[in-house]
Order: C-alpha cells, then structure tokens, then sequence
C-alpha cells in the first residue's frame, strides 16, 4: 500500500504506474475522497478537544449557572461528534476500498505491455532438448508408468483432480527434500506455514481484492492460501524489528489451492494448471533500501535458476512486463522450463520485490541505526512447486526405450537412477 501523502504529492508518477500496470483506480477520485475524510477528521479533532477542555471545566465549575451551561455544551459536542463519526464511516470505507486499488510504482526497467505475450526474455541456458524417437508427453509417460491417475483424481477432487501415485509421489517427496538441502545452505529458515489464514493477510500481500475469484473461501471467511508467502508474511505482522536481524530469509513450504477461475479451457490436460499443489517459497525481509532490495531480488532469482540448473532442464528468465506483475510488485521475473511435448517454455518460478508495500499493510517495521522507526523491504521468489515441476521432468528426461532418466543430484533422495 502506498502512502496517501505520497500519492497526493506524486499523482502524476502514480497515475502513471496504474497506466503502466492496466490498474483501473481512479485516482482524481480518490483525491477527492481523502479531502472529505481529512475535512472531518479536522472538524472531530477540533470538537474533541473543545470537549476535553469543556470536561476538564465541569470539575472545576463553582456557579451551577455555569456548571450546567458546560454540561449542555458537554452534551451539544457528543451529538455533533456522534454525527461527523456517523458521516466519517461510509467515507472511511470507500477511501480504504480506493487505496488498497492503488498499485506499487513499477521499476523504470520493466517494459511496457499487456499481457505475459509482451514479457522480455533476458536469458535461456541450456539447449531445447530434441529427440531421436517418437517422444510422449508427461501424462502418457506417467500414466504408462502408474504415477499418476487423472480419472480417479476427477472422480474423487473434480475437474483438474489427480493422484499421484508410486514413483509420481517418490519423485515430488526426493525434489522437496532435495530443495529443502539446496535452498537450506543458503541460509534460509525452513518454515511449515498455516494454510488456512485470516482475510487481511490475503490483503497484506495483495492477493485480495484483485485475485478474489482465485482465492478458496472457507465457511468461517478465513482463506486457504495459494502460495506460503501470505502466511509467512504474516509472521512479523504488528511487529518492530532491529535492523541487525536482517536480512531475514524464510523458505516456506506448504499445500496451495488456486480456484483458477479464470482459466477455463486453458491447460486442461495433465499437470500444468491444477487446483491443489505443493510449493516451496522463499520469503525475505530486508532493511527499507531500494538498493538492497535490488540486489536480493537478483539473488533469490537466481537461486532458482541455480536449483534448476542443477536438475538439468533447460529455461529462460523473462522480465514481465507492466501488464503482467500483481498490483504491489516492483519488479518482476518468471523462470521458464522447456516442455517438449508442447515444444513451448512453461513458467516454474516467478520472483518479486514490493519495496514497503506489503510491509505497510502488515505494520511490519524495524528500527534503523538512529532508532528511527521504518517499514521494511519485502521479496519473495519460487524454489520449487509440485507436481508442474514433473512435467519438465519426465518429459527431457525420457529415453527412447521408455524409460525416465533421474537427475543425478535427485538420485540419492529418490533410490535409484530412473523409473521403468
């Protein structure tokens, strides 16, 4: 959430951003809002202190006379207060709806565009593996070898319903121990999060209001999350820190259920888009530096490249354009893996900063070297979801006799060198 007085005193540059990032808030709107809010908060501050002043009098009043003309004056200011809070309430709730509309600044890098079609790819390692025999996609390679049943999945989940099954599940549980060592010599703190969270921390990380339709909605209005850094975010919520705790380094790792309402027809087949999944996420903190904010966002990419890289399967990083980073982001990478059944890169990671956006709605602040009180920086990037990942996998790793080759560093948790 940006700051109103920012917003006031750089309308144009925000205005700007909600262009860039297709926002529709209106902005000239909002302006006008705040003016009224500001007009009353004036007028209840102003009537208070008459009341606490006309209150401290009463004690004090020897002349009933004038004792009594204080408790009139007393009961006159309770009814104009009652009245300007009464006239404040509906004005306070449009104003929060409209601010927490405002999207983050985007970096001067980003480029323009309206969807992920208009995202710059900045670097790919690794040839697009080709093959010398008729390959198979990942749901024939996987059904043929029993690690995974779709229809039994849809019978039992739904549309988009699955098991994995056998090796299916032996391959998730070796890349999440795997990513739990690789990411853990990094230094970061694993984390098993909550799934089932409370409303404002979908609206901490700026999940809520816009992906609302993305999002599981219990009985109870708490929210099943559909990535740990809404939880893991809140864990500092309301909270001063000291500077030297950072940087703070959180790999969280947790179920998450996406309604994908706005995907129908789009990935129906296999396990590229699905509504339950398991995902490791890492989830940093930092001092409230544009700067250092920089230079983690570069690090936790590349962290997953890194992962990647290690596994064998070729990828691209894109920068996302303006029309494809989420309202609170700064800047924004996707890291693609090659799919050759589809002869395409599908989006594995995706690594964000938000500067004090997120931070400003948790009220997660710290206390720099002069003891000054400062919202901190926020970022997080993909390690590694589940199942999307095997996609890849099984599909450049296949070999012509129907076999799935396993990358050597995964052989060790997983017990043995391929399946069939």
């Amino acid at each position: 959430m940006l700051d109103i007085k920012f917003i006031r005193e750089n309308l144009d540059l925000v205005k700007l951003a909600a262009k860039k990032k297709k926002s529709l808030v209106n902005l000239d709107h909002l302006v006008q809002v705040d003016d009224a809010r500001r007009e009353i908060m004036q007028q209840l501050e102003e009537k208070r202190a008459t009341q606490n002043r006309v209150s401290d009098g009463i004690p004090t009043a020897t002349d009933p006379v004038q004792r009594q003309q204080l408790i009139t004056e007393m009961q006159a200011l309770k009814t104009a207060i009652q009245k300007n809070e009464e006239s404040l309430k509906p004005i306070l709730e449009e104003w929060q709806a409209l601010m927490l509309q405002v999207p983050n600044i985007p970096d001067m890098s980003v480029p323009d565009g309206d969807s992920d079609a208009d995202n710059e790819e900045i670097k790919t390692w690794g040839e697009q593996t080709k093959f010398s025999f008729p390959a198979k996609d990942h749901v024939e390679l996987m059904v043929h070898h029993g690690m995974v049943d779709f229809e039994r999945g849809t019978k039992v989940h739904g549309f988009r319903g699955y098991y994995l099954l056998g090796d299916g599940a032996r391959l998730s549980w070796a890349i999440w121990n795997y990513a739990n060592a690789f990411f853990g010599q990094k230094g970061f703190v694993p984390v098993i999060p909550p799934t089932i969270v409370r409303k404002a921390n979908l609206y901490g990380t700026g999940h809520l209001p816009n992906d609302a339709d993305d999002v599981y909605r219990t009985q109870d209005d708490d929210y099943l999350i559909g990535t740990a850094e809404v939880s893991v975010m809140g864990f500092y919520a309301d909270e001063i820190l000291e500077k030297a705790q950072f940087p703070i380094k959180f790999l969280g790792f947790s179920p998450c259920y996406r309604r994908e309402a706005g995907s129908h027809g789009k990935d129906t087949r296999g396990l590229i888009r699905v509504h339950e999944f398991y995902k490791l996420e890492q989830v940093m903190l930092c001092e409230a530096s544009h700067e250092e904010s920089v230079r983690w966002h570069e690090w936790l990419n590349r962290n997953t490249e890194e992962f990647i890289e290690s596994l064998g399967i070729p990828y691209r990083t894109v920068l996302n354009c303006g029309g494809d980073i989420g309202q609170g982001q700064v800047k924004k990478y996707d890291v693609e893996l090659w799919v050759p059944g589809e002869h395409t890169y599908r989006e594995i990671s995706s690594a964000s900063y938000f500067h004090d956006f997120q931070t400003r709605r948790f009220n997660i602040r710290y206390r720099d070297e002069a003891g000054k009180t400062r919202y901190a920086h926020s970022l997080n990037c993909t390690a590694i979801p589940t199942p999307r990942i095997l996609v890849s996998l099984v599909e450049n790793f296949q070999q012509a006799d129907g076999t799935i080759k396993i990358p050597a560093v995964l052989q060790p948790y997983f017990g043995k060198e391929q399946i069939g």
